[in-house]
């Protein structure tokens, strides 16, 4: 994926993902093809009106990993970071 910034994304160019309609009668691949088809690019879109950049980085350390280790750091009473 090439790094996109939101700052210089054409806003217009972006499709909102409340826009997209999935039919889940379908087998999941042409579901996955479906929602390809309808947000073009899913690493950058509008959710009510908020653009979205969504980007990976090369490491070992899993996405499990992270949200485990963002979990333990939130206070399960409150809900906010400790």
């Amino acid at each position: 994926m090439e790094k996109m910034i939101t700052a210089t994304v054409n806003r217009s160019e972006l499709k909102d993902i409340h826009d997209v309609v999935i039919d889940t009668k379908k087998p999941c691949r042409e579901r996955i093809k479906d929602f390809i088809s309808q947000m073009g690019s899913p690493y950058c879109y509008l959710d009510d009106g908020v653009v979205v950049e969504i980007g990976y980085a090369n490491t070992q350390v899993s996405l499990q990993d992270r949200l485990v280790s963002y979990v333990s750091g939130v206070d399960q009473e409150i809900g906010n970071l400790k």
